[in-house]
């Protein structure tokens, strides 16, 4: 059987460096090219944790390329607090002297649609939307070549959690995030923060396993120590939510979706408190939106035995 041909664009942190780990070590897809962006961290350091994930892995090599470094309109603020001012951790772990590919992460989407059959590749995000709002800017006709788009953002029954009503992918650069819904993809599905949540959370029985997989899994677990400090002050004991490796999940085995409902979104640019809030809704009485699929939970079971299977 082929393959499956996936573009992943990251800003590359702690919990992303685990959903790209899975990833890697699944023989049913090829990822063909990586674009980096700045959120979690600035993206030349996204770019170098990226390296470090692929280096650590070792299984293959796709290209990565440097995208965007700054968000269309909003400042920078990035996720020190959550993943540490590495995005990893702070651990020393980030290898520096790797390098990226040469070429525009942006242009390099837009290049690789075009090398490629319509329809033939799949578009996974993992922070936010600035490098796709750019190449939808850019080109509008090679983005419609996109099969389906999986992307890590929005936040429903869980409120925020970068503020009280924002999700930090949508919330770090929300005008690229209404850029990418006003566009309307065909086939789009937006796993929220709540999807990483309830029983999919990792708990301190879970990370103990995975973390005694092998090298890889307590890689993957160590790197997260940031979060998991943060977690006990905003839980109150020692878990994961790992939103990343959860949209990866979906986005590879969508059949292990258990909630996922068509709707409309809009999001508030107003700056405020509300800025980056997305307003879902599933009736359908706005419908000049754009349809979207959203994913709000999926089958913890089938999800951590993914976990093992890809990290052990």
């Amino acid at each position: 059987m082929d393959k499956r041909k996936l573009i992943v664009d990251t800003d590359c942190g702690s919990d992303d460096a685990m959903a790209i780990a899975m990833a890697l070590r699944d023989e049913n897809y090829e990822i063909v090219m990586f674009s980096t962006v700045s959120g979690n961290v600035r993206v030349k350091q996204a770019t170098s944790n990226l390296l470090t994930v692929l280096k650590t892995v070792d299984t293959y090599y796709p290209p990565v390329y440097m995208g965007s470094n700054e968000m269309l309109k909003r400042d920078f603020v990035g996720a020190a607090d959550t993943h540490g001012d590495d995005g990893m951790g702070d651990l020393d772990l980030v290898d520096y002297s790797l390098e990226a590919d040469e070429g525009d992460g942006v242009e390099m989407i837009l290049k690789t649609l075009r090398e490629n059959d319509d329809k033939s590749i799949d578009l996974i995000t993992l922070g936010p939307l600035t490098n796709i709002a750019k190449a939808i800017m850019k080109d509008p006709d090679t983005m419609r070549r996109i099969r389906s788009v999986v992307s890590m953002a929005v936040t429903e029954e869980a409120g925020g959690n970068v503020t009280d009503f924002a999700e930090f992918n949508v919330w770090q650069d929300a005008e690229a995030f209404k850029v990418v819904i006003d566009y309307g993809f065909e086939d789009i599905t937006f796993v929220a923060w709540d999807a990483s949540l309830g029983d999919a959370i990792l708990r301190e029985k879970d990370i103990e396993e995975i973390r005694d997989l092998s090298v890889l899994g307590r890689f993957c677990m160590d790197i997260n120590v940031t979060l998991m400090k943060l977690n006990r002050d905003r839980f109150h004991e020692d878990i994961l939510d790992m939103a990343d490796p959860a949209a990866m999940f979906v986005a590879l085995y969508p059949e292990k979706m258990e909630e996922c409902q068509l709707c409309h979104l809009n999001v508030d640019l107003n700056e405020g408190e509300r800025y980056g809030y997305v307003d879902i809704d599933y009736e359908g009485k706005h419908s000049e939106w754009p349809t979207a699929k959203l994913c709000i939970r999926l089958s913890a079971e089938a999800y951590k035995k993914y976990i093992h299977q890809q990290l052990k």
